[in-house]
């Protein structure tokens, strides 16, 4: 059988059996790497939220006309940073990881030569991606319930899940970028022009409003926006059902087709 057979694998492998055949290799890869996330996913985040949030917000009126329902700045700013915070997370985990796994340990390119699919590959390192997510957000979320800044009982966990939606979209789509570098400098460019620019100016800081007529439509035209603006809402209990509606279907779209951009980049990569 030629190289080329081999890596299309056993197209009988189930999807849910190509990615439990990969639950060791990413377990074993978490358990070793676990404690170089500790401050970049926990202790970072929170105590930017102590600057932002607390110190900072402290000088700033808590007008809810004015920070969109929020009685606080805290409250405004928490459910976006940790939105922004899904987003970075999940392009740090499908830039050079990916890249890594590609180009320079070819590891992917061990586990073709098994029964494994691309499409296996792929869905197995964004369920990892969204293990991350859930437990980053998931502390994050918890850590920060007792400075009141939920309205609800509900509203942590609908915001929760909105959070890890958007960090799922950014990775799929991310990840297909990603198979299309021959080199990571193409990651100075990602980073300097899409997300610094998305964290600051989605609405996690400050109500897109400010931004006038055309930075206003802009920012809502951005897939962190949708996250930020569904996450907002319902930590407020702020809810506007229809514009959550298009929130979350712009992020289920993106999810599903970065999948699809995700695999067919891995495959002109590594197959054909």
């Amino acid at each position: 059988m030629s190289a080329v057979d081999l890596s299309l694998g056993d197209p009988e492998l189930t999807m849910g059996e190509g990615v439990r055949r990969q639950f060791d290799y990413w377990m074993t890869v978490y358990k070793r790497t676990w404690r170089s996330t500790v401050i970049s996913s926990f202790l970072s985040p929170i105590l930017y939220v102590v600057a932002m949030g607390v110190l900072l917000g402290g000088f700033i009126e808590g007008d809810p006309d004015k920070l969109e329902g929020a009685t606080s700045y805290l409250a405004f700013v928490v459910p976006g940073l940790i939105a922004g915070h899904a987003m970075q997370t999940a392009v740090g985990e499908t830039t050079y990881p990916v890249m890594g796994l590609m180009k320079w340990q070819r590891v992917y390119d061990s586990m073709l030569a098994t029964p494994l699919q691309v499409r296996h590959l792929v869905t197995a390192h964004l369920a990892f991606v969204a293990f991350r997510l859930v437990l980053t957000c998931g502390v994050y979320t918890l850590v920060l319930a007792p400075f009141g800044v939920f309205e609800s009982w509900w509203g942590p966990i609908l915001a929760f899940l909105a959070q890890v939606l958007v960090g799922m979209a950014f990775a799929s789509v991310i990840y297909g970028f990603t198979t299309r570098l021959n080199s990571p400098e193409g990651f100075g460019v990602l980073f300097r022009l899409v997300v610094f620019p998305l964290f600051l100016f989605s609405g996690a800081f400050f109500p897109v409003s400010n931004l006038g007529g055309v930075g206003a439509w802009v920012a809502r035209l951005t897939p962190l926006w949708h996250g930020v603006n569904l996450s907002r809402m319902f930590a407020l209990d702020n809810i506007t059902w229809w514009v959550a509606g298009v929130n979350v279907a712009v992020l289920l779209v993106l999810t599903a087709w970065g999948w699809w951009w995700s695999v067919t980049g891995l495959t002109k990569r590594l197959v054909s």
